[in-house]
């Protein structure tokens, strides 16, 4: 695996990466290019995502310190984190952990239905499989897969509490299509 350093806005280069032909919406959007999540430990969400989830490792800032771009797009005052960016299909994850300023520690088991960005769904072909791949690396899931007719879906949680959603959409004929 190669690791890229970034320099400039780091990974803002990565994102040139991303498919940018896309036509705009009537307000001048063209996608979501990615979602970004504050980690306590970067290495062991790299390791989630890239090795249990089978992201793509793009790229990542090895160490930011007090760098004035950063502190303004965070808007942070001396900022020292690192950073990582991952891809899988269209979707890309960045990550951060903040050294400094040191984020505040919150409940791993926060409920859904607080107000905040509340899970990233990962499309699988074979839910139960990644399950029980998943459940027998440690992950914790919120209750085994459940079937709604056609979709089949199951809520886990990653190494920081973030919750994900693992999803297999019905293939055409299935029922619920």
């Amino acid at each position: 695996m190669i690791r890229a350093r970034l320099v400039g806005l780091g990974l803002g280069a990565v994102l040139l990466l991303a498919n940018s032909s896309r036509s705009p919406s009537r307000t001048g959007f063209k996608a979501i290019n990615h979602v970004g999540i504050a980690t306590s430990d970067i290495e062991r969400s790299i390791r989630f995502y890239r090795d249990l989830l089978g992201m793509e490792l793009l790229g990542q800032v090895t160490q930011v310190d007090d760098n004035v771009l950063y502190n303004h797009i965070f808007g942070l005052q001396k900022v020292q984190a690192k950073g990582a960016m991952l891809r899988l299909g269209d979707m890309q994850l960045e990550l951060w952990e903040f050294q400094r300023p040191r984020g505040k520690v919150t409940d791993p088991m926060q409920p859904v239905n607080d107000p905040r960005i509340n899970h990233i769904c990962f499309e699988v072909a074979d839910l139960q499989k990644e399950y029980v791949r998943l459940k027998a690396a440690g992950i914790s899931f919120h209750y085994p897969p459940q079937d709604f007719g056609g979709p089949k879906a199951v809520y886990g949680r990653d190494p920081d509490g973030n919750v994900f959603e693992l999803i297999e959409l019905p293939q055409k004929g299935d029922k619920g299509n």
